[in-house]
């Protein structure tokens, strides 16, 4: 087994050295265990603005990948799991509060079969409103993204390669990695790590990522759920739509004959227009859409499934 850790950076000048130190001395246990063959270690600076850079220019070894600009955590953790070269990916956070001494237990835990592994921070050492806010998380993520286990917010993760072939994070992604990969048929356990409070620095987590973490929940509950078949989401809502609209129409009509009552005074027969044109153009949108995504399956050579084995027995 050979190991790449990848960890993004982003102002931790009082951090990224004993950082660096921690997984170091993690990985040559490891290999003097003869667990690992050899192993990478990848920071990726994105766009600090104090010293930070300059301390990992002095750390060996390391493979530092140096961002323009702050792109953000998932985007970090993008680039760097792209520059991995082995066979195993271990990602983790900067602040030191996930612990590399973990890394072996997490390791063990792989070599029963499993193909992702999830740190799960029992005892977690932050805030009582980041604590709070995460546990609302928690609620909508098992709500619209099942991905059964404790702590999806956990960054201390270990996944094979082949995880990562078919998958670009954007946005605030890296929170529902584990959801996206069990959808993609990859075997996922978790086991409890250490959860060390923050020393120094500043926590990178405020209300923005929160909504636009929600945003992202809500992209890849659709695309997981519809994005072959979006007929299906937006044509059921139009047909659904179309139906009422007929139905207030239908209604509007009878009260006409029955009361001698002008329909355009009536609103629930405006409702019943509005109603009708909604689901015509829903369907309409559906079909668009439809074509759309087989066009694109076909042009990417992309498929909504993935093979994890072909065995054949002559």
């Amino acid at each position: 087994m050979t190991i790449s850790v990848v960890s993004p950076v982003y102002n931790e000048e009082g951090n990224v050295a004993e950082l660096h130190k921690q997984i170091l001395a993690a990985l040559k246990a490891l290999k003097d265990k003869k667990k690992i063959t050899d192993f990478e270690i990848i920071l990726v600076n994105d766009g600090s603005k104090d010293k930070t850079l300059e301390i990992m220019k002095t750390l060996k070894p390391v493979k530092i990948i140096n961002q323009r600009r702050n792109f953000g955590q998932t985007a970090g953790l993008d680039v760097g799991i792209k520059a991995a070269k082995n066979d195993v990916i271990i990602t983790l956070d900067a602040d030191l509060q996930n612990d590399p001494a973990d890394f072996e237990a997490m390791i063990d835990k792989m070599n029963e079969g499993y193909d992702v592994v999830c740190g799960w921070r029992q005892k977690r050492k932050d805030s009582f409103s980041k604590r709070f806010i995460s546990k609302g998380a928690k609620l909508l993520r098992k709500f619209f993204v099942d991905d059964g286990i404790h702590d999806s917010g956990c960054t201390l993760k270990v996944y094979k390669r082949e995880c990562f072939d078919n998958i670009d994070l954007q946005g605030e992604m890296h929170r529902f990695i584990a959801a996206i990969l069990r959808w993609e048929g990859f075997s996922i356990t978790e086991i409890v790590v250490n959860h060390r409070p923050r020393l120094s620095g500043k926590s990178k987590y405020n209300w923005k990522r929160t909504v636009k973490g929600f945003v992202d929940m809500i992209s890849i509950w659709f695309w997981r759920k519809y994005s072959s078949r979006p007929l299906h989401i937006f044509g059921g809502i139009g047909i659904f739509s179309f139906l009422i609209g007929i139905a207030l129409t239908i209604f509007a009509f009878a009260i006409k004959f029955y009361l001698h009552i002008s329909v355009s005074y009536m609103t629930v027969f405006n409702f019943g227009l509005f109603f009708c044109t909604t689901g015509v153009t829903l369907f309409t949108a559906g079909m668009v859409s439809d074509i759309a995504i087989k066009t694109y399956y076909k042009s990417s050579h992309f498929r909504p499934y993935n093979v994890k084995e072909v065995i054949e027995n002559k």
